[in-house]
């Protein structure tokens, strides 16, 4: 139970801050493994098993912590009050430190995601109402069981929905020569085959962003069986972080049932509040890439339409 409690303590700590550091994002395995070596170790120094504290690493992220030093400065700083003013700190109130918690607490409280879950899908809303109410009447670690258990049936009714069998006729062109032209253009072009929701939409971002070399990366998503607000939430914060790697992206073959969550995270709309570029095929798309790419080019003809 204590190691149950622990990583789910570090992992949503590190969403948290993931979340709000632009260009980071972490790895949960290498999380997990270093918090378990270390709870292993404090025990035989008469220590007890210890977390990531999702208050804290909220406060310092939005004070600008950016690397592993912050951790380390809070660290220090906390072990100086305790050995050196232990006596001053007792003196303050229990009123006043709850005070400090609520305080912070409201400021992790993400009014436009909450929103943008609720307009997503009926079965998002669903599990968020959920995991709040038994947060309230029992505990988090209860609500965090219910909720993930809430998700997975409605994950699965979802994936079984969409779960069809399609022909697709064979084709006997070669496109290897096609895609080493467009490498050599710097274009890259990515198909999202099956669903696209919580249990995948970590690995998802893992891959994207390892894209490097590339100017353009087009993501194909005509094959998407299922998506949920996290899959979209997931697929905003990929774009977001190659767009500040300079990396124009473009979306294609997105299906009208996928629009919906994809609108109420703001898929569709960039940073500055202007309209994303997608396109009905590929082939549009790639036309369009090779024209951001080699804008004197003979593809500069084949621009499409907005």
């Amino acid at each position: 139970a204590v190691a149950a409690v622990a990583a789910r303590e570090a992992l949503l700590s590190a969403t948290a801050a993931a979340s709000r550091a632009v260009g980071a994002r972490h790895n949960p395995d290498r999380e997990l493994l270093g918090q378990g070596l270390a709870n292993i170790a404090a025990p035989l120094f008469g220590g007890v098993p210890a977390t990531g504290a999702i208050a804290r690493t909220a406060v310092n992220v939005r004070s600008g912590a950016r690397t592993r030093l912050a951790a380390l400065t809070h660290a220090v700083i906390l072990a100086a009050i305790v050995y050196l003013a232990a006596g001053l700190v007792a003196e303050i109130p229990l009123a006043a430190l709850a005070g400090v918690l609520l305080a912070t607490t409201v400021r992790m409280v993400e009014t436009a995601s909450i929103l943008a879950i609720a307009r997503a899908t009926r079965a998002d809303t669903v599990v968020m109402i959920a995991t709040f109410l038994v947060t309230v009447v029992f505990d988090l670690v209860t609500a965090v069981a219910v909720g993930v258990g809430f998700a997975a049936i409605l994950a699965l009714r979802a994936v079984a929905r969409s779960a069809r069998i399609e022909q697709v006729p064979l084709e006997h062109d070669d496109h290897l020569a096609e895609e080493q032209d467009l490498l050599r253009e710097h274009i890259v072009a990515y198909r999202i085959d099956g669903a696209l929701f919580f249990a995948a939409a970590h690995r998802f971002l893992l891959e994207l962003a390892e894209v490097s070399d590339v100017k353009v990366v087009i993501l194909r998503m005509s094959r998407v069986t299922a998506l949920d607000a996290t899959g979209a939430i997931v697929l905003k914060d990929a774009i977001a972080k190659l767009e500040h790697r300079h990396i124009t992206v473009l979306i294609s073959g997105i299906k009208s049932e996928h629009i919906r969550p994809l609108d109420a995270v703001g898929v569709f709309t960039t940073p500055d509040n202007e309209q994303r570029h997608i396109f009905e095929t590929t082939p549009r798309a790639i036309s369009y890439a090779r024209m951001l790419v080699l804008p004197d080019s003979r593809y500069a003809a084949t621009r499409p339409e907005d």
